[in-house]
C-alpha cells in the first residue's frame, strides 16, 4: 500500500482554500486575479513535487512526470462557481498532487509515471470544461471566439489580461497514457445516507437542454374573451404540467429534470401573454432514456400545435452531452483498492453532475471516485467533508492508480 501524507494533504488542501477565501466558501471564477493567483501556486508545488510544469495558453496548469510512461494523468479543476465550495474541483487536483509526492517516496511506486493537472474553467465563466476541450483538441474556434464570461468579458480579452494569449496550448500527447483517473465530492447524499466511504462512479450523465417557445397574441385582461384567447402562458403551463406527469413513467430513481427558468411577456397583470418561453433540462446515464424523453416533450408540443391556438416551437438550449461510461478496468481497481481500505462501505454509482472526464472519455479512458458531501451540499460555501473522508479517498485513489500502472 502506497502511503499518502495526511497531514500534508489537508494543509495544502487548506492552504489552496484561502485563496480567494470567503467565509467558509472560495470565490475563484476562471480567469479572476485569485484564479490566476491558484494556479501560479500549483504550478511552484507540482514542480517543488518533481514534476516538470507549466500553465498552457487556456489556463491548464500541467506537470508532467520525468518517468516514461505508460502514465496516468490525475486531477480535476481549481477555478470555482462564483460562491463556491472549497472541495468542489481542488480535492481532485491537491490528490493528484499528493499521489505524485508518494509516489515517489515510495520505493516500490517512484518509477511510476504521473502527470498531474488542474484544468481551467470546468464550472463554465467563459466555456464549460475549456481546459479540458482544448487538452483534447475538440474546442470549436468558432464556439472560442463568442465565449463571453459572467462579467461580459470576451475569452480573448482575458487571456490577453492574464498573459496567456501568446503561450502555447498543450494537447494530449499520442503514446503516453494509460487513462485519467479524477476524484470529486459526490456532491449528492447517497453515501452519506448509506454511512458509505467511497462512490465509484459508473457513467457520467448525458445532459440535454430545450427552450421551449410559445407564441400566442398579446390582448386585454379584461375585454377579451376566454374563448378569443390565444395565451402564450396558458400553453406553457400546460406544458410544463405534461412534462412532470408523463416524464416519470419513463424515468428510474437516478433520472431528473428541471425547468430552470420561465419567461412570460409582456408579464403585466392586466395583459395576456403574447410570448411565454421555458427551458428544461434532463439527465440520465442512458440515452434511450434521454430520447424518448425528448420525444415526450415533442408529442405534447405537437398536441398544442394542433389546437391552432398557441404556436409551439422547440430549440436545443445547449449542446448535447452524452453518457460517458467510465472504464471498466479503472472502476475494477478502485473497487478492489475501496473493499481492502473500507470493506462494504463502498458502491458503483453515476455522477448526476457534468465533468471534465465526459471530455477526456472520448480520448482515453477515464475512472472517477467519490468521497461524501456532509449534508450533500455543494456549489455552496456550505461545502464540507470530513478530514477522514478526504483522507481515504486520496489513499483508495492512490492504490489502484498504483495497481493499474503496474499492471500497464
Amino acid at each position: 500500500m502506497v502511503s499518502i501524507n495526511s497531514s500534508r494533504l489537508l494543509n495544502d488542501l487548506r492552504t489552496l482554500r484561502a485563496i480567494g477565501g470567503v467565509s467558509t466558501g472560495v470565490v475563484r471564477p476562471a480567469f479572476s486575479d485569485k484564479d490566476i493567483e491558484a494556479r501560479e501556486w500549483l504550478k511552484i508545488q507540482f514542480e517543488n513535487a518533481g514534476l516538470k510544469s507549466s500553465i498552457d495558453g487556456v489556463g491548464n496548469v500541467f506537470g508532467r512526470s520525468k518517468n516514461e510512461g505508460p502514465a496516468l494523468l490525475i486531477g480535476s479543476h481549481s477555478d470555482t462557481q462564483p460562491e463556491g465550495g472549497w472541495l468542489d474541483g481542488a480535492l481532485g487536483v491537491v490528490y493528484g498532487l499528493e499521489i505524485v509526492r508518494a509516489f515517489t517516496e515510495d520505493p516500490s511506486t517512484q518509477k511510476l509515471a504521473v502527470d498531474a493537472v488542474s484544468w481551467q474553467d470546468e464550472e463554465g465563466n467563459f466555456l464549460s470544461c475549456l481546459g479540458s476541450r482544448s487538452w483534447c483538441g475538440v474546442l470549436d474556434p468558432n464556439i472560442e471566439k463568442t465565449c463571453m464570461g459572467r462579467d461580459g468579458e470576451i475569452l480573448q480579452a482575458a487571456l490577453k489580461r492574464v498573459g496567456l494569449d501568446k503561450t502555447a496550448r498543450i494537447q494530449i500527447e499520442d503514446g503516453r497514457y494509460e487513462g485519467y483517473l479524477e476524484a470529486h465530492i459526490e456532491q449528492g447524499n447517497y453515501l452519506e445516507d448509506a454511512g458509505e466511504k467511497i462512490g465509484i462512479v459508473s457513467a457520467i450523465v448525458g445532459i440535454r437542454g430545450l427552450t421551449i417557445v410559445f407564441t400566442g397574441e398579446q390582448n386585454h385582461a379584461g375585454t377579451t374573451t376566454m374563448a378569443r384567447r390565444r395565451d402564450a402562458a396558458t400553453a406553457l403551463f400546460d406544458m410544463a404540467s405534461r412534462i412532470n406527469q408523463q416524464f416519470p413513467n419513463i424515468a428510474n430513481d437516478r433520472t431528473v429534470w428541471t425547468i430552470g427558468n420561465v419567461v412570460i411577456e409582456p408579464g403585466a397583470a392586466s395583459i395576456i401573454p403574447g410570448r411565454a418561453e421555458l427551458t428544461l433540462q434532463f439527465r440520465d446515464q442512458d440515452e434511450e432514456i434521454l430520447d424518448q424523453l425528448e420525444n415526450i416533450v415533442g408529442f405534447i408540443a405537437t398536441d398544442i400545435n394542433a389546437k391552432g391556438i398557441v404556436k409551439v416551437e422547440i430549440e436545443p438550449a445547449r449542446a448535447p452531452i452524452i453518457p460517458s461510461k467510465m472504464s471498466g478496468k479503472f472502476r475494477t481497481e478502485m473497487q478492489k483498492s475501496a473493499e481492502l481500505i473500507v470493506p462494504n462501505k463502498w458502491r458503483h454509482m453515476p455522477s448526476a453532475a457534468g465533468h471534465d472526464p465526459m471530455v477526456i472519455n472520448e480520448k482515453l479512458p477515464c475512472g472517477m471516485l467519490f468521497i461524501p458531501s456532509i449534508n450533500g451540499v455543494s456549489h455552496n460555501f456550505q461545502e464540507d467533508s470530513y478530514d477522514d473522508d478526504i483522507i481515504l479517498g486520496c489513499q483508495v485513489l492512490a492504490d489502484a492508480a498504483a495497481s493499474i500502472l503496474k499492471q500497464a
